[in-house]
């Protein structure tokens, strides 16, 4: 008689692992603040080590370097939504390569996430992940630790006559052959006006070597001139984190604006603590330019989608650049005040002068900016509520939108704020969202009514397939916690039309109206 073979028995768990490691070749798990926790596959054919030498590390160090920024937005749509749906990335490995990396939150809760890893023949339609900023937050991750030392390369075209300020097409290429040639994971930004940041894959930007290789492109598109260089290093040394996170974003700020004079100008010859040395000699200047109201409020409508009639206007800051105050960009006013413990003072000043405007104006209604520096102080919050209980109806014509210039550390005291602000009627928005991991922390801290996504995602949209999906994740996470989305930088109808196909309710942006007056003032 022919005896039956049986098969060996295979438990539940093997045969789920047999099925995962048959679609992936890189199976991670990560802890709510996405370090990993668990490691397996193909990670010595991959990165020359096993996985269990990464263990610990925060996950996107498995992400090449230019994509991480992404692969943060992504992440953090995983800790709110429970899931990652498959999105081509590519690796840090040696040769880039492209995957697809899906998850989902692991059994159970405890705030534990399951990543699988797939390779790919080719990237994914629509690009990799969504397209958020990329430079600055990669070297403010530098600038915490996380990578190590290194430096922000700043390069400037100069032609006879001052800036070189090269056109669209050869500006992509300076760009590109920036990343190529700062070696692998580089990333470098265009910052307008003849003017490139970069960040290499690691150590010190060799500058004149890039330097050689924009000059060479210039040449061959018939350009004389010269090419400039500046680095920028990334060290805190003699400073917390967070003011040498202020400092960097007024650093590429400034060059933005005015290049190397401007740095130079701002006191970073001596690096990032060199400015903010420098930074506090101006503090009594600064508080005298409060004090004496030298800046005005410019207000830009937040339409309706639907039938494009303003529901209210954002007040947005214009320094008026004077000889104590040389400074005419809101974003390098703004870093200053913080620099030198001057934010709750500049916060106000714009919400007094709001305010006016709001008595002045016959019924619009007004978002204010908010710092998280300024939320979360009790005498700020006291004031602030002192003054629209006395004057209820000015209340109900405000709003206020949380910025992510400057993160929150004592969460209890802005959630006071947020719920004392909301008790009186005001409509609490989170600005800026997807810029920066912040904004999605913020979400699970507050009761918010609105969220404004970040321009750059609106931008890429019709693009982007990533793009546009992220802007789907954030209406459906929106909808979950009860707020309504707007998008900002909204300037053609083509974007209008899709945010609204995306499940988007207000726009902001200049097809709608450019910054002005408020209408009836």
């Amino acid at each position: 008689m022919q005896e039956t073979v049986r098969p060996p028995a295979v438990s539940a768990a093997d045969r789920f692992l047999t099925f995962a490691f048959a679609a992936a070749e890189l199976l991670v798990e990560t802890d709510p603040s996405g370090r990993i926790t668990f490691a397996e596959g193909a990670f010595p054919a991959r990165f020359g080590r096993p996985g269990r030498s990464f263990l610990g590390q925060p996950v996107h160090r498995l992400v090449a370097r230019d994509l991480r920024s992404g692969m943060g937005t992504a992440l953090e749509l995983l800790g709110a939504t429970g899931r990652i749906r498959p999105t081509a990335i590519r690796l840090a490995d040696a040769a880039r390569s492209p995957f697809s990396v899906a998850g989902l939150a692991a059994p159970g809760g405890h705030g534990r996430y399951c990543l699988t890893f797939a390779p790919l023949p080719a990237d994914l339609p629509g690009g990799p992940l969504p397209g958020g900023p990329g430079l600055s937050r990669a070297a403010e991750e530098m600038l915490r630790g996380e990578e190590g030392q290194g430096a922000v390369g700043l390069i400037e075209l100069r032609g006879d006559g001052g800036g070189l300020n090269p056109r669209a097409d050869l500006a992509a290429r300076i760009q590109e052959t920036l990343a190529s040639r700062a070696g692998s994971g580089a990333i470098a930004a265009d910052l307008g006006s003849g003017r490139f940041g970069v960040l290499p894959g690691e150590g010190m930007p060799d500058l004149a070597a890039l330097a050689g290789h924009v000059a060479l492109l210039l040449a061959q598109h018939g350009l004389p001139g010269e090419v400039g260089t500046r680095a920028v290093p990334l060290s805190s040394e003699g400073l917390s984190p967070v003011q040498a996170s202020r400092a960097l974003r007024f650093a590429l700020s400034a060059f933005a604006r005015g290049g190397d004079a401007a740095l130079e100008k701002a006191g970073f010859s001596g690096g990032l603590a060199g400015f903010v040395a420098s930074a506090g000699e101006r503090a009594a200047a600064l508080r005298r330019t409060i004090a004496e109201r030298r800046f005005r409020l410019a207000f830009q409508p937040i339409v309706l989608l639907a039938d494009r009639k303003a529901h209210h206007y954002e007040a947005l800051l214009r320094p008026i650049a004077t000889p104590g105050n040389p400074y005419d960009q809101a974003s390098e006013f703004i870093a200053l005040a913080e620099t030198v413990g001057l934010s709750e003072t500049l916060d106000w000043a714009v919400v007094e002068t709001a305010c006016e405007a709001a008595r002045a104006a016959a019924g619009a209604r007004i978002a204010c900016n908010l710092s998280g520096l300024s939320l979360q102080s009790p005498p700020f919050r006291e004031r602030l509520v002192a003054m629209l209980e006395a004057a209820p109806d000015l209340a109900r014509r405000l709003l206020i939108e949380i910025t992510e210039t400057a993160e929150i550390e004592n969460e209890a005291e802005a959630v006071r704020t947020v719920e004392a602000l909301r008790g009186l009627g005001l409509p609490v928005c989170i600005d800026d969202f997807g810029a920066g991991a912040a904004a999605f922390r913020y979400l699970r801290l507050f009761r918010v009514d609105f969220v404004k996504v970040d321009g750059i995602y609106v931008s890429n949209a019709p693009e982007s397939e990533r793009d546009r999906g992220f802007i789907a994740a954030m209406v459906d996470l929106a909808r979950t916690v009860g707020a309504e989305v707007v998008a900002e930088r909204i300037e053609t109808e083509a974007q209008a039309r899709l945010m609204q196909e995306l499940g988007v309710t207000f726009g902001q942006g200049y097809l709608f109206g450019r910054p002005g007056s408020l209408p009836g003032s």
